[in-house]
């Protein structure tokens, strides 16, 4: 398992790296002007760290305590990215659209192109950071 700091560390840098390269990006692709989209990326990249941290807590304690171990084999880490982005999506639709005064339709087209962006980001992200800094191996209780 990994410990509270490892996990603080990896949510942090996970998203301000998503803010430095998403924040441009989604302001040319949408047309919108950077202020308005940075805004939205870090009230977004806040509500997303919290719920990284709570995710993948609640992802490796349910790995854990069904097979005794926190290490994700590929299909895993599909599994882990898709269910982590479609959470996301349900918290922060309504956020995008009040905030870019954009229609549910428009606001969903766009959030669908930052969920892409961001399962691929996330996956290619985790994966590094497991090669970088591996989780420590924990020894499953018996009761």
């Amino acid at each position: 398992m990994r410990s509270t700091a490892d996990r603080i560390r990896q949510a942090v840098s996970f998203e301000l790296i998503g803010i430095l390269i998403v924040t441009p990006l989604f302001a040319w692709v949408f047309d919108h002007p950077m202020g308005d989209m940075g805004v939205l990326v870090v009230l977004g990249a806040t509500a997303a760290t919290t719920w990284n941290y709570i995710f993948n807590l609640g992802f490796d304690h349910a790995l854990n305590w069904r097979r005794g171990d926190v290490r994700k084999t590929l299909p895993l880490r599909v599994v882990h990215a898709v269910l982590f982005e479609a959470t996301l999506l349900v918290l922060l639709l309504p956020l995008f659209a009040w905030w870019l005064d954009v229609s549910l339709i428009a606001v969903l087209v766009m959030e669908f192109s930052f969920a892409a962006f961001y399962m691929v980001y996330a996956f290619v992200f985790t994966w590094g950071y497991d090669t970088l800094f591996p989780a420590q191996h924990t020894q499953q209780v018996s009761a």
